[in-house]
């Protein structure tokens, strides 16, 4: 059903879909910004005038296709939608908000603003609301239900070789296009009913390193807090411009094998992406800023949400089974002095005769040195500082289809935005953890505590809720606490060391 909606600011008509069965009303494919050329700046999109259609979904980023089905392990009968992709039109957002306040005037309350940056290791769109997977409809309509409404902004972005240009002019496309997009919800989510100065920005993997990413650069206002799900900068740091220039080298060696007169700045982009497909990278960086100088160090000002799962390196799983014990040994006898690297090894089973135990040991330390220590160094960092409050949370629900796949990395975003539920065989303990998560992160948008500071909140397993001491005996149970202790006595430098040696050529999302 269609809904309208005279737009001020906008200086038009904007027609969405209203879901009666939902209460929540979509305003989809929204333009931000315009790029005038690959690789270019974004400018803000040019004002409409009359009716501006809102009502499809705009297109993504080209990219190479990932099955986000396999890690999720959505059953193969259900088929995610096909999306369109546009370079140039991938600038592009989702606005949705529930019926009851849609058409509130000026004088009415304005609500708090989620904005979510989807993941997928800065290579492609892992979840989107037209996939259903990321589909804000149900935290909207929960958060209405419960008396504490707010209203969500889903942004689309260049990702990729796309979002990396070439080499002579501006660096990380990415984040200058959420950046735009960002102020996009500064000028223009009054007119839909929300609070410029009462911004949540969110994200999970991927999205949370570019939400991290934009707290350190402290350039936009409203800002007021963030929730990092499974990632942050610790997770996936600046890289140096050579890197980057590698990467870019790989796709354009590939177009050149295609054809000498094709170029990146040329080449169609179904080319590109046929490039990009062959050289076979899956995951892209940010490249080093001064933005983002002294990243490590810097306070942020922000209420901060952070949360992991139990499984988070699940997405080097295959690649580190197809591993020798020898190669692994070899990446832990890395780390100086003797008696840390000992130490190491003892504490995650590396022993050169057990060569399944090296491999979950390898596993394990790479959750713990990207997932949990950042998420507890993040939380303390916050705590010894005294003022601005920062709270963690554990989402330990297992896969809803197979539960023997575990509380894996991106199965939060089955939980928190619920848009699979409906597919056959989805396990009822999910969607009741699925509902306390909302309702939760509902409260935390909203500006309140929803669970004791000091405490952390763990979600599942078999649909359970319950708030755990920081330092008690479940959160030792739950994840590797006193792990954590070894691996902050040892320099980052060292670690990230051992960490690369493991992770090269082994991340997948097919695991």
């Amino acid at each position: 059903m269609a809904a309208t909606l005279e737009h001020q600011s906008l200086g038009c008509t904007v027609q969405g879909v209203h879901d009666q069965n939902t209460g929540v009303v979509q305003f989809r494919g929204i333009p931000y910004g315009n790029v005038s050329r690959r690789f270019g700046p974004a400018r803000p999109a040019t004002p409409s005038s009359g009716v501006l259609d809102c009502t499809e979904f705009g297109p993504r980023c080209p990219q190479a296709h990932v099955d986000v089905g396999h890690l999720l392990r959505i059953p193969q009968h259900h088929v995610l939608p096909p999306e369109a992709e546009d370079e140039f039109a991938c600038l592009n957002l989702d606005v949705c908000v529930s019926e009851a306040h849609v058409s509130l005037d000026r004088t009415g309350r304005k609500l708090p603003v989620l904005i979510w940056i989807h993941g997928g290791s800065q290579a492609m769109t892992f979840g989107s609301a037209a996939s259903k997977l990321c589909d804000m409809s149900k935290i909207v309509s929960d958060s209405a239900r419960l008396g504490e409404p707010i209203i969500t902004v889903a942004v689309q972005y260049r990702l990729n070789v796309f979002a990396h240009g070439d080499g002579k002019g501006l660096r990380n496309l990415a984040l200058l296009d959420q950046a735009l997009a960002i102020e996009w919800v500064n000028t223009h989510i009054g007119g839909f009913g929300g609070d410029p100065e009462n911004i949540t920005i969110a994200g999970e993997s991927a999205g949370a390193v570019y939400s991290h990413a934009h707290l350190v650069a402290g350039a936009h206002s409203g800002i007021r807090q963030s929730i990092l799900m499974s990632g942050s900068l610790y997770l996936s740091p600046p890289q140096p411009r050579s890197v980057i220039t590698a990467l870019r080298q790989r796709v354009a060696d590939e177009l050149g094998k295609a054809g000498s007169e094709l170029t990146l700045e040329s080449a169609p982009a179904e080319h590109v992406v046929e490039a990009l497909t062959r050289a076979n990278i899956p995951s892209w960086f940010l490249e080093e800023d001064t933005t983002l100088d002294g990243w490590r160090d810097r306070r942020l000002g922000q209420r901060l949400l952070v949360s992991d799962v139990q499984f988070e390196s699940v997405i080097w799983r295959h690649g580190m089974w197809s591993a020798s014990a020898a190669s692994i040994i070899c990446a832990f006898d890395l780390v100086q002095p003797e008696h840390h690297r000992e130490q190491l090894k003892k504490l995650y089973g590396i022993h050169p005769d057990r060569p399944s135990s090296c491999k979950i040991g390898a596993l394990d330390f790479m959750n713990d040195y990207k997932f949990v220590l950042p998420a507890e160094i993040l939380v303390g960092r916050y705590e010894c500082a005294g003022s601005t409050p920062a709270l963690r949370c554990l989402i330990d629900e297992p896969n809803p289809w197979q539960p023997s796949h575990g509380a894996h990395h991106a199965v939060d975003l089955l939980l928190l935005f619920g848009g699979l539920e409906d597919v056959e065989s989805y396990a009822p303990g999910a969607t009741r953890a699925g509902e306390k998560l909302r309702e939760h992160f509902i409260r935390f948008v909203n500006g309140s505590d929803p669970w004791k500071r000091g405490q952390v909140a763990a979600f599942g397993p078999y649909g359970m809720y319950q708030e755990l001491d920081g330092d008690g005996e479940e959160m030792h149970m739950r994840r590797r606490m006193r792990n954590l202790d070894l691996l902050r006595e040892i320099e980052a430098v060292v670690l990230d060391r051992v960490f690369l040696e493991l992770a090269r050529g082994r991340i997948s999302l097919l695991n």
